[in-house]
């Protein structure tokens, strides 16, 4: 009777279920969170990940429970967010520092995710001034 390794079975789970291996996600994740300012294509990211990109998009919501753009498109209103608390920055500043194609773009996105414009999402979440 031949026994299964803990390894193996863990290799097949991840294959029935078809979810991204640990690594493919963290190499993913930290892929598009290197490059927030910038646009890389879901095929760079499934190449490094050594899947076609079509599979890697399956894989990947299968894994996270968002497409990999609706990830990056969170990660970006999160640095938004850090953004706007923590700096002086101007709105168009910070756009295009989360990778946006221009203020217009940030806020519109900024207001579907979050239901607020930035300015107001500011003003609510201000640190207290010592």
């Amino acid at each position: 009777m031949k026994k299964e390794t803990c390894a193996s079975s863990l290799k097949d789970v991840t294959k029935q279920t078809g979810q991204l291996k640990p690594w493919q996600i963290q190499r993913a994740e930290q892929l598009m969170l290197d490059n927030l300012d910038a646009d890389i294509s879901v095929a760079a990211i499934a190449q490094a990940c050594a899947l076609s990109r079509s599979h890697f998009t399956r894989q990947f919501k299968k894994s996270t429970l968002v497409s990999p753009k609706e990830w990056m498109r969170a990660q970006r209103i999160l640095r938004g967010k850090q953004l706007l608390q923590a700096s002086r920055l101007l709105l168009a500043d910070i756009a295009l520092e989360c990778g946006f194609f221009d203020q217009s773009h940030f806020c519109r996105t900024f207001v579907q995710t979050e239901g607020v414009t930035p300015r107001t999402w500011k003003q609510n979440n201000q640190s207290p001034v010592l």
